[in-house]
């Protein structure tokens, strides 16, 4: 019979907690809350034997990994070393193994739970100020990712076919549910690069949980289908997406509603996908009514002059055609939150060796990457900002610089210590620089090494023969 053996519990999870400026009476505080982390721990039944290696602890060490530049099994194993010397514990073993079999025994569904609990949770408490005339949006984008050539990776996540076999890495394909007020993950589903149901819209379809009546979703033309559309508003989910090439547009038909905004009506594909099952096809409306509008950018730079964006918003007099041009803009927003996801946390290449790890790893990226959007929050609610206003590095590097003195601080010093953790973000804001125009081209040259165009056995055997 398995127990949760541990000798300070709430200790160990206020400095999960403390890490990302996380404490009672602060703004936003309730979003890890040290109960919600107990509740999580015990429903996904994270416990075992171990004195020193518990459940809190290893989390709280997998999530300072994935913050830290280094990213190493042995720096985190260090600085769970000096954290328990600093509280007068017995330290743990400086060898690596005991961690890594730590991670393995943490259910895949702890990471996941809290990743989205701490996402939607301060999606729901965004200000008014925050939201979209009032109402919510949630951006969907997809991208890619890769991992160790193991062979277990390679059998879950299989390489691209046009890479040889031995040279080429796994690759996973995985679509993010953004909040567009505050920037968190609310959702997310990882899967496979190639194969039949392996791209975007496969996996978002395993996603519309995520969305609520009332919700806008606001994506690129990948997700402009009927299917996807139609089953959105099925759940009284409004869309905004920009129109695939293959849908002309002819704007002298329809319902005109102003110049190069109007109401069509798309009929239902007679033909059923394999993929649907026909008591969902036979609920789907045999007509769409959704509505065009045209979009000219007259920026210099820009590679998209003119563009049609297809909604499910009809009332022209609610949302005029300039409200949907700006909103579709800041779909870009997506594509900035996945690079701080890819470049600024290191998602871009996964570290774990077999696919169980790596789908830990992933959802622990999307756990601190929200923790870090909470702190941003926190930020913009007290010196009068909007979230998106603040610099995502600036404050995962005043979280890296400040880490030590939060985890130590006093619940009397703790808030002043966040208080320089938000002034320190809050001074480094995102500048507003409109259709700013950079080329797509790097100045400094990368190192003159040959390619590694066959496995690397191989490439060592030849090496040594050429000696």
């Amino acid at each position: 019979m398995r127990h949760f053996n541990n000798s300070s519990p709430s200790r160990q999870i206020d400095s999960l907690r403390r890490q990302f400026a996380q404490a009672d009476g602060l703004p936003f505080a309730d979003v890890l809350s040290a109960d919600a982390i107990a509740s999580a721990l015990q429903a996904e039944q994270a416990s075992w034997r171990q004195k020193i290696l518990t459940p809190a602890r290893t989390l709280w060490a997998f999530l300072s990994q994935v913050l830290d530049r280094d990213g190493s099994c042995r720096a985190a194993v260090a600085r769970l070393m000096a954290w328990l010397v600093s509280q007068g514990a017995a330290p743990c073993s400086p060898e690596t193994d005991p961690y890594c079999k730590a991670r393995q025994r943490l259910p895949e569904g702890l990471p996941r739970r809290l990743a989205r609990q701490t996402g939607r949770q301060l999606h729901q408490q965004a200000p008014p100020g925050w939201l979209w005339q009032g109402r919510r949006v949630k951006v969907v984008d997809g991208s890619t990712l890769s991992m160790p050539d193991t062979p277990q990776n390679q059998q879950a996540y299989p390489q691209s076919r046009s890479q040889k076999p031995g040279v080429g890495f796994p690759i996973a394909r995985f679509v993010v549910v953004l909040c567009l007020a505050c920037g968190t993950a609310l959702d997310a589903a990882l899967g496979r690069y190639r194969g039949k149901q392996t791209g975007e819209n496969a996996l978002l379809r395993t996603l519309h949980d995520a969305f609520e009546k009332d919700d806008v979703v606001l994506a690129d033309r990948y997700y402009s289908g009927y299917w996807d559309i139609a089953l959105l508003r099925q759940r009284g989910v409004d869309v905004v997406v920009r129109k695939h090439q293959l849908r002309a547009s002819d704007f002298r038909t329809g319902q005109r509603l102003g110049p190069y905004d109007h109401v069509v009506v798309w009929t239902k594909p007679k033909q059923k996908p394999a993929w649907m099952k026909a008591a969902t096809y036979r609920a789907l409306p045999a007509q769409l009514a959704v509505r065009e509008v045209r979009v000219r950018v007259g920026v210099p730079g820009f590679r998209t002059k003119v563009l049609d964006v297809v909604t499910t918003l009809l009332d022209a007099g609610a949302v005029s055609r300039a409200a949907l041009a700006d909103l579709y803009r800041a779909r870009w927003h997506a594509e900035l939150d996945l690079r701080s996801l890819k470049i600024a946390l290191g998602m871009d290449v996964l570290r774990c060796k077999s696919p169980a790890m790596i789908r830990k790893e992933f959802w622990m990226h999307l756990l601190a990457y929200n923790l870090i959007r909470t702190v941003m929050a926190q930020a913009a609610s007290q010196l009068d900002l909007r979230p998106r206003e603040i610099s995502f590095t600036a404050t995962v590097q005043a979280l890296r610089a400040f880490a030590v003195y939060l985890e130590m601080a006093s619940d009397h010093g703790l808030s002043l210590w966040c208080e320089f953790v938000w002034l320190f973000s809050a001074q480094h804001q995102v500048m507003n620089r409109p259709d700013r125009v950079e080329p797509r081209a790097r100045k400094r040259r990368p190192k003159s090494y040959p390619l590694l165009n066959k496995p690397r056995a191989q490439a060592r055997t030849y090496s040594k023969a050429k000696t």
